[in-house]
């Protein structure tokens, strides 16, 4: 884009001034700077080029409209560059940014054609080209930004839901210490010696249990109740319900693996395997057959999900846009430290994988 803007810059200054003028200088020296602004810098911040190239194209358009008029400018170049900086800063940079420097850079594109000494139907066509960018741009703004809350509410969703899990299950432990520690009390052949230590044992599982059910109490909507936490056997159930109705379901099952697994994982296998099948159900309806396998790997359980579907090309428009599934199971696979990917399977159709360890640790 660079070389191609100054190219232009540099073909204008030839075209309309054989022999250059001051004007004329100011023109190509403004071009050859806001050109430069536009190109991407990793050192130099979008809104520093934008604003520098705002700064340079105002002066210049000021002391031209002001002054001596070239007679003949056509300033494609630096208007191009203005529009890609414009596009930049109000799709992406923060909002007071966007809201001083946004203004700014139109009214730099507006000004440009003005500096030639007979401005005429290029004027009008600046202007409008100027503001349908502006307009695009700020749609495309609040889509990225209606995007960010809808994902941002999904990965706090499934927090609440991962929190709610987690009550569920290590209520029940803690529950079961507190049993156990009020039977060993009376049990005991020495009490006198095991009952304050046993005591100290019932009073920190109580007081955990009651914290616990303190803060979920907070997250929970009112007259949500604790229900069992799927696994294992709900996803068999859950493999033959949609076998009925959709492709053949082929489950295969690590048997030491599944009597080991905690429930926690077993927990999010299910939800994995649940979204999934609802993903074939509505973007892969020309799938034969899934495949779902759970096995034993270094770094814990990896459950892997294959269809033969139709690949994303052949997908329809609401299957490639929109969904936050995915990005839900991605959020509980990192939150348990595993890791989640989705896509093209080398074989054709489409593919899920997901690694979750087993003790709680980050996979490799």
């Amino acid at each position: 884009m660079a070389v191609a803007l100054l190219l232009l810059v540099g073909f204008e200054a030839v075209a309309t001034a054989r022999r250059p003028t001051g004007p004329h200088l100011v023109v190509v020296a403004a071009g050859l700077v806001v050109c430069l602004c536009a190109v991407t810098a990793a050192r130099i911040p979008p809104a520093a080029r934008a604003g520098t190239a705002a700064a340079v194209s105002l002066s210049a358009s000021a002391v031209l409209i002001a002054g001596q008029h070239p007679r003949e400018v056509w300033g494609l170049g630096e208007g191009i560059a203005l529009l890609v900086l414009l596009t930049a800063v109000i799709r992406r940079a923060p909002g007071r940014t966007a809201a001083v420097l946004g203004p700014l850079l139109g009214l730099a594109c507006v000004l440009a054609p003005l500096r030639d000494a007979r401005p005429g139907l290029f004027t009008v066509v600046s202007a409008v080209v100027t503001v349908v960018v502006a307009a695009y741009s700020t749609i495309l703004r609040r889509q990225d930004a209606r995007r960010l809350r809808e994902l941002a509410a999904v990965r706090a969703a499934e927090r609440l839901e991962l929190a709610r899990e987690l009550h569920d299950l290590v209520a029940h432990h803690v529950t079961g210490i507190v049993v156990q520690a009020r039977a060993a009390r009376f049990a005991a052949l020495d009490g006198r010696q095991a009952g304050p230590t046993l005591e100290r044992i019932e009073a920190s599982g109580s007081e955990a249990l009651g914290a616990m059910r303190r803060l979920v109490r907070v997250l929970r909507e009112d007259g949500v109740h604790p229900q069992p936490v799927a696994g294992l056997a709900e996803v068999c159930a859950l493999t033959e319900a949609f076998a009925r109705t959709g492709p053949p379901v082929v489950l295969s099952l690590d048997k030491r693996l599944a009597e080991a697994l905690p429930d926690d994982v077993a927990a999010a296998v299910y939800r994995i395997v649940r979204e999934a099948l609802t993903n074939v159900r509505k973007h892969a309806a020309d799938a034969t057959a899934v495949r779902i396998g759970l096995r034993s790997v270094p770094f814990g359980a990896e459950l892997r999900i294959a269809n033969d579907g139709g690949s994303p090309a052949r997908l329809g428009e609401q299957a490639r846009g929109g969904g936050f599934g995915l990005a839900g199971l991605t959020e509980r696979a990192e939150a348990m430290g595993g890791r989640l990917l989705a896509g093209p399977a080398a074989e054709g159709g489409w593919e899920l994988t997901a690694v979750l360890p087993l003790d709680g640790g980050a996979t490799a």
